[in-house]
């Protein structure tokens, strides 16, 4: 089917830039919707962003919007978070997730595939 691997995570202080790459195997890789997940500390698996099979639409939770860009390179086989101005609240390890629908969801029971994760860890 298809695997993810995630990489690019790290230490940053508050208001650095960081990319996240997430790596796909499959012989499909353009079919899938694809978002990153992220789980703070303590808390629950939460959506982070989202985008369609070609590039073309992408969604945000309100906590990255203008700040974190997702984006993907189906030649590749390859989906980028962009961090910008990393605050202390976005330090959590963060998930690539797949799905085959056509529609972006932000529900962690829609996805079929998960990466392994990368932390993110941001000081103030």
């Amino acid at each position: 089917q298809v695997q993810l691997a995630e990489s690019g995570g790290g230490l940053e202080q508050a208001g650095a830039s960081l990319r996240l790459s997430c790596a796909a195997s499959g012989r499909t890789f353009s079919s899938y919707t694809m978002s990153w997940f992220r789980q703070p500390p303590g808390k629950e698996r939460e959506f982070v962003a989202g985008i369609s099979r070609s590039g073309g639409s992408t969604e945000y939770a309100d906590s990255v919007k203008d700040r974190f860009t997702i984006s993907r390179d189906n030649a590749k086989n390859t989906v980028y978070l962009q961090m910008n101005s990393l605050k202390p609240e976005d330090t959590a390890v963060y998930y690539c997730a797949a799905d085959r629908s056509l529609i972006i969801s932000r529900r962690i029971t829609t996805y079929d595939y998960w990466g392994q994760g990368t932390q993110v860890t941001v000081s103030s």
